[in-house]
């Protein structure tokens, strides 16, 4: 390459006589120091006729530019082929082995000048000048043009086109404006900017030029002695020099290459986070960004409880120990927190819930004639333990194919097929297990059964009048599966284990149920919410002790709402049937219940009857028997956390302002609509008038919802069906994912401000829970939680790491957990999910409020 004064690709004449006039000039310049100024054309060949002096010098400039020039291979690197290219085209000879006299002229030219400024910038280097010039003049030919020509490059034009990255971006962050498609960018530069720059060098490198000052006199005695070397040799030591040139010049190209690859990975490295959605809290500094994840004002504050809506809450420690030996514990350090997981040592293996599994507790149960054994009997402390995958686990199959079928080894119990596989319940088949659509009442299919429900008495009306139902006894819940397709969500529950895993089965089909039981306790609901309440061939004893039980649904349903009861007792003639009709049929009319139909399907061959409660008091006053009796005025119908069941019953809401004394807005306008019972008077959870506070509500989770959780987190909504808001208040979360195929229990915590009855008011679900204990269903059951809040106020109450034990046992593999906190609690949060091997979707905080998204991995600690 042409880098240093004239090119030494000449011909053998050329350069033999350039080397005896080298020689001359060389002793004319150690005696006259002023002749050898006039001499420069032919100074310049003489320090180059030295293969290791040229060596030296090209060391002696890569170092000096290093700092302020970026090699060529930087420019052309978005196109190397070009790139080399255009080196060879400038590097090339003529054909007859020598360079254009043009080009020569342009370079003895370039010499000059550089050596007369070089001698006015730094006149104390006296005989040193040649060294220094031959380093400008270096700097000045080692870009050139596509045709070959040589330009007077200014150093900053290097340094602008010193690229950040492929689209242009320069160091400084600016954009480099022209470019050609090589992406080389403009390389034109006047001749004064080229000085002015190279006087920045000179000024920059002052120190270096001191040194190479000293290292020139060695240089020249290195000339000296090369000059008695033989034509012959020279052409060998070219040889030599070309080599080491290329060899020092291809180690700059690859440096160069190497810093460009390590930038081109970190900015494919910010991609792959885009695309996944993990964007860190240090890269998000735009307010606008904030306004997306934070509402404004008041609704960013967290919920200040100063008063409990609908009566006192009931809230206890669980009444069964704990097996401390089985519990993992955690080692605290303060400021960083080590922990360390193991998993449950319990015989309920990857089927563990804490609360339901606590065999010690119900081995001290004095009587279980009230089912008390499937009742709650939480640990004294909650555990934090894992519970283990099941072997061959994989990620759940999506809605709406996973209502027909799941994966075996997900839910690996095929007792339930072998018993009820005539009844079209479930059947293996393969490694799946698959839900024909039938039960004992519907064997035809749970949609032609849903069908003939409401062709039996059309006011049901489902989707638009009944939107809410809760399904008593559930089986695989293929009724509230189905219900679905008509705009009904529905509450489905039923024991643990009174039919192997038929919660666990509906769960992971994607269909809504709890594992709950009707034995001595209130079940979790506030009253008069549920439109519809269901119940096919169950085989809950409605009419023993007083009608308990049958009063514990009559709380539960919203005044002239609807009982389904399609059972034996309905249609068979058998003894036993026979009288339970004579009894339910007297029970229900002392409780004011009407049969507006009782009829029977020609197809499944079953019966249903179907009754209404009143919407008042007037028939509760003109029983002539108090039998069931009233309730007392001092009985709370709302609480229903660990409250015991009563054999009574609640009068009715007169008061047309009243919640219960009127039907909601028909589906879907109820979503929206507030409540007619919410009136300026009372004060909603964020200071507002709750019509206001509402509102506020709602339009601050629709833009939460559609702005940052649907297009900012880099979630997969299709892998999304069940999912859980930890602490609701009006379910405006749920509300802005209605137009998804997602259905969301909505959690009010027992601690919080009683807005349950307003979540069903709006169409939706939920239920009351403490999180310092355990949540009844199974492991593996959500897809994903969203927690606003929460762990702020329970961490009052109880530990956080049993909470997130909690999480990550009813989280399934692979599903997300979005938390909206004070940044601590979120630091806190995002340590115990890195200790579990969670993935970190995205971190942010502004002044004390954070948002974090996590998602569960399939790691398990080992044995």
């Amino acid at each position: 390459m042409a880098l240093f004064g004239r090119s030494p690709r000449m011909d053998g004449r050329r350069s033999s006589s350039y080397c005896s006039t080298a020689t001359f000039v060389v002793f004319i310049a150690l005696c006259l120091i002023g002749l050898w100024m006039m001499t420069t054309s032919t100074v310049i060949p003489v320090d180059m006729s030295s293969s290791k002096n040229k060596s030296d010098m090209k060391s002696e400039i890569t170092e000096m530019d290093s700092n302020t020039v970026e090699d060529r291979s930087i420019d052309t690197s978005s196109n190397p082929v070009q790139g080399d290219a255009d080196r060879n085209a400038n590097d090339s000879p003529n054909e007859d082995g020598s360079d254009s006299a043009e080009e020569q002229n342009v370079i003895e030219k370039t010499s000059e000048n550089s050596v007369e400024k070089s001698e006015e910038e730094n006149p104390a280097n006296g005989n040193d000048g040649t060294k220094d010039d031959s380093d400008k003049t270096s700097k000045d030919q080692s870009f050139d043009d596509a045709n070959g020509g040589t330009k007077d490059e200014p150093d900053n034009a290097s340094k602008n086109q010193s690229f950040d990255d492929e689209n242009g971006k320069t160091e400084g962050g600016e954009l480099v404006k022209g470019g050609d498609e090589n992406g080389s960018g403009e390389r034109g530069g006047q001749d004064k900017d080229a000085e002015v720059n190279r006087e920045e060098v000179n000024n920059n490198n002052g120190e270096e030029k001191e040194g190479q000052s000293r290292d020139d006199t060695t240089d020249k005695e290195r000339t000296e002695d090369s000059d008695k070397i033989s034509s012959e040799n020279e052409v060998s030591n070219k040889q030599d020099t070309d080599g080491e040139n290329n060899s020092e010049t291809q180690e700059k190209d690859e440096d160069n290459q190497g810093q460009k690859e390590e930038k081109e990975e970190k900015n494919q490295d910010k991609d792959t986070e885009k695309d996944s959605g993990e964007v860190r809290a240090a890269n998000q500094t735009k307010d606008e960004s904030a306004s997306e994840v934070y509402p404004d004002g008041a609704q960013s504050e967290i919920l200040n409880e100063t008063t409990v809506q609908n009566g006192a809450w009931s809230t206890q420690r669980a009444e069964s120990k704990n097996e401390k030996e089985l519990q993992s514990t955690s080692l605290t350090k303060r400021g960083n927190r080590v922990f360390s997981w193991k998993l449950c040592n319990v015989t309920a293996g990857a089927d563990y819930i804490p609360c339901l599994d606590n065999e010690e507790a119900i081995k001290k149960l004095r009587s279980t004639k009230h089912y008390e054994h499937r009742e709650r009997h939480c640990p004294d402390e909650a555990p934090t333990c894992l519970v283990p995958l099941p072997e061959g686990y994989r990620r759940s199959i999506e809605w709406p194919t996973s209502r027909d079928k799941i994966w075996y080894h997900n839910v690996p119990h095929p007792k339930l097929a072998n018993v009820k596989g005539h009844q079209n319940w479930v059947k293996v088949s393969g490694e799946y297990l698959s839900f024909p659509g039938g039960g004992t009442q519907f064997k035809h299919g749970a949609l032609h059964y849903i069908n003939f429900i409401e062709e039996s008495f059309p006011d049901i009306a489902w989707g638009k009048r009944s939107r809410v139902v809760l399904d008593v006894g559930c089986g695989v819940a293929s009724f509230g599966g189905y219900l679905f397709d008509r705009d009904v969500l529905t509450m489905s529950f039923a024991p643990k284990d009174e039919h192997e895993a038929q919660v666990q089965f509906a769960l992971e089909r994607g269909i809504p149920a709890i594992l709950a039981v009707m034995g001595t306790r209130r079940l979790p609901f506030p009253s008069r919410v549920f439109d519809v309440i269901h119940c096919a061939r169950c085989r809950v004893p409605w009419h023993i002790e007083g009608g308990m039980l049958l009063l514990e649904l009559n709380r539960l349903l919203r005044p002239g709402g609807y009982f389904v009861w399609s059972a034996t007792p309905v249609y068979q003639k058998l003894p036993e049937d026979v009288e339970i009709w004579k009894a339910m049929s007297a029970l229900t009319k002392s409780m004011c219940w009407e049969m507006v139909n009782k009829t029977k399907d020609s197809v499944n061959q079953v019966g249903l009857a179907i009754f209404r409660k009143p919407s008042n008091n007037d028939c509760y006053e003109k029983r002539t028997e108090n039998d069931p009796p009233l309730c007392q005025e001092s009985d709370d119908p709302n609480a229903a956390w660990n409250v015991s069941l009563q054999a009574c019953m609640h009068n009715l809401p007169v008061d047309p302002n009243l919640r219960g004394s009127q039907w909601p807005e028909k589906w879907p306008q109820r979503l929206e609509e507030t409540p007619y019972w919410l009136n300026n008077s009372q004060v909603g959870v964020y200071g507002k008038p709750a019509p206001e506070d509402f509102k506020a509500d709602y339009e601050h989770w629709k833009h939460v919802v559609s702005n940052s959780y649907v297009n900012g987190m880099g979630i997969k909504w299709s892998n999304v069906r069940n999912a859980m808001d930890m602490r609701s208040v009006y379910g405006g979360f749920a509300a802005a994912l209605r137009d998804m195929k997602v259905w969301v229990m909505n959690i009010v915590t027992v601690d919080s401000p009683d807005t349950l009855p307003i979540i069903y008011e709006r169409g939706l679900f939920g239920m009351y829970h403490d999180w310092c204990e355990s949540f009844n269903t199974y492991p593996r059951t959500y897809d994903l939680l969203h927690a606003d809040h929460l762990f702020s106020k329970i961490k009052k109450r109880c530990k956080l790491l049993s909470v997130i034990a909690e999480v990550d046992r009813i989280l399934r593999p692979e599903g997300k957990l979005i938390v909206r906190d004070e940044t601590e609690i979120i630091n806190e949060v995002e340590s115990i999910a890195k200790s579990l091997q969670w993935e970190i979707r995205m971190a942010y905080s502004k002044e004390n409020e954070g948002l974090l998204c996590v998602q569960k991995t399939m790691w398990r600690p080992k044995e």
